[in-house]
């Protein structure tokens, strides 16, 4: 969780259902950026963040559904909370397989939505602190030098040190003094905690790719 309110986006074309949902997360400190239609959204994420989006299926130009599926074959990930007036159980059922939160028939209580929506930005928020924990995984082993990172690699798969030594040529002081010298740049505290970054960074032995 952040600091920053969190930002649903309403994606509506009935004007009077996007302001009586944007009134409505506002009283649960909710921000809601209101739009019409699919382009109109399109236009403006581009610099904004969004946790959840609240969809009506049927829209002018591409429906709700054809745009879950434009944002899964672009990789976003953003949860979506689907609402209509028109529902029926192959739309419903196909919205849900493509990993919908939620797929809500008009008139819903309003607790139904907010709870959707909640439980969209919970999701939403986990994803986007596991790829900054992965990022800054990734920016610590690459500060590492070419040594340390066969050095991970090889503590990774359970090597103990005069086995290192053996296959690097170098001495068990030596693997050592690299070994810490790994633990400490990569924050880690412990060689099991080591293994568990190098796991997350799908590592494998880079033997012979030292200087």
């Amino acid at each position: 969780m952040t600091d920053k309110p969190a930002v649903v986006a309403v994606i509506d074309d009935d004007p009077s259902i996007r302001d009586a949902l944007g009134s409505l997360f506002e009283t649960v400190s909710l921000k809601a950026d209101l739009f019409a239609s699919v382009e109109e959204y399109l236009q403006a994420s581009k610099s904004r963040l969004v946790n959840c989006i609240v969809l009506d299926v049927r829209l002018p130009g591409p429906s709700g559904l054809d745009f879950q599926a434009q944002l899964a074959s672009s990789n976003d990930e953003t949860p979506i909370v689907f609402i209509t007036a028109h529902a029926d159980i192959p739309m419903s059922v196909r919205a849900m397989k493509a990993g919908a939160i939620e797929f809500l028939t008009k008139p819903f209580r309003h607790q139904e939505l907010l709870d959707a929506v909640r439980t969209g930005i919970e999701h939403d928020q986990s994803r986007r602190a596991e790829v900054q924990a992965l990022a800054d995984l990734r920016s610590r082993f690459a500060s590492l030098t070419p040594r340390e990172r066969q050095m991970m690699a090889l503590l990774a798969e359970g090597r103990m040190t005069k086995q290192i030594a053996g296959e690097t040529g170098i001495s068990a002081m030596t693997v050592r003094i690299h070994r810490n010298q790994v633990v400490s740049k990569m924050g880690a505290r412990s060689t099991a905690d080591l293994v568990r970054m190098a796991d997350k960074l799908g590592l494998a032995s880079s033997k012979g790719q030292a200087d």
